[in-house]
């Protein structure tokens, strides 16, 4: 490794460091959430309320020196709130494009089922083709661009499921779940009284985030790690128990986390490992079992797929 790519790779190491010392206990969603990030794929952190998904979000936008929104999603709010308007200038006499809260690096859209089925519409072409179309005209968004999403289950009062679709342009899913009494007990004592990120500084820009960004791309992806990764992805689709497995763009973005997962850890190649680690993050959310009435029910996605992963041999 050369002494250029030992810098990138300490760059790498500090962010995860930092994050984690503000976001206690949660070790692996920290790790998950920058992979995500180093894989240029957009996060779903999904928990009940109260656990860490804002904090989590928030804590990495303070470390990097990006543009950072937040849009709080609610039941009234309306597509030209996220995208944009056009609004008429009479002194010109033309329309003046007005940019909503969409056009920044890093997005935190804040419980986002929480809104309508309208407006959640509003991120799909943002959110695949970094860019948005308001009266015919594109308006490209800044790069990177990278939303970090938190829902609510949908057990939850006022909410609204997020389509297929929708779903499928989320690179990684994440769920958090509550932090251990030790851990917790930490948190209150630590920050009971002040934010988690006022110890945070940002010290990534966007012109280092790329350069981490094109050593993700650059990791080898032997034809082994490749030819497991998509035995479990034909195996979501060949399943007779689920009615809709893993897309194409879902099988992009896993090689792209393996990738990024892997220099993560230190190594300039992916091994099969990086793709039964990732398979859960990546897979679940976009897999819809049969026999469910319309409703998705994501612990027993999760479950099929695990039986899924175990019925494939892992290469050495």
């Amino acid at each position: 490794m050369s002494a250029m790519d030992e810098d990138v790779q300490k760059r790498a190491t500090r962010l995860r460091e930092e994050i984690t010392g503000a976001f206690l206990g949660k070790e692996d969603a920290v790790e998950m959430v920058l992979v995500a990030l180093l894989a240029r794929g957009h996060v779903l952190l999904e928990d009940v309320p109260g656990v860490g998904k804002t904090t989590l979000a928030r804590s990495v936008a303070a470390c990097l020196s990006l543009s950072f929104r937040r849009i709080q999603f609610t039941s009234d709010l309306l597509p030209s709130d996220v995208v944009g308007i056009s609004v008429f200038r009479e002194d010109s006499g033309k329309f003046e494009f007005i940019q909503g809260p969409l056009f920044a690096n890093l997005v935190l859209a804040d419980e986002i089922n929480r809104t309508t089925p309208r407006t959640q519409s509003a991120l799909l072409e943002a959110m695949n083709e970094n860019q948005i179309t308001v009266d015919n005209i594109t308006h490209p968004l800044e790069n990177p661009f990278v939303v970090l999403a938190t829902q609510n289950p949908l057990e939850f009062a006022g909410t609204y499921p997020l389509p297929e679709s929708q779903m499928d342009r989320f690179l990684l899913r994440i769920v958090l779940g509550y932090p251990s009494p030790e851990i917790e007990r930490e948190v209150i004592l630590r920050f009971g009284h002040r934010d988690v990120t006022e110890d945070l500084s940002a010290f990534v820009t966007k012109e280092e985030l790329s350069e981490l960004q094109e050593h993700v791309a650059n990791v080898e992806l032997p034809e082994e790690v490749l030819e497991y990764m998509m035995a479990i992805v034909q195996g979501t689709r060949a399943s007779d128990k689920l009615d809709l497995g893993v897309s194409t763009r879902g099988a992009m973005g896993y090689s792209r986390a393996v990738q990024a997962l892997a220099f993560l850890s230190g190594r300039d190649y992916a091994v099969p490992n990086d793709v039964k680690r990732l398979a859960p993050f990546v897979c679940t959310h976009r897999l819809i079992p049969s026999g469910g009435g319309g409703r998705v029910d994501r612990g027993r996605a999760e479950a099929i797929l695990a039986e899924i992963v175990e019925g494939i041999p892992c290469p050495i």
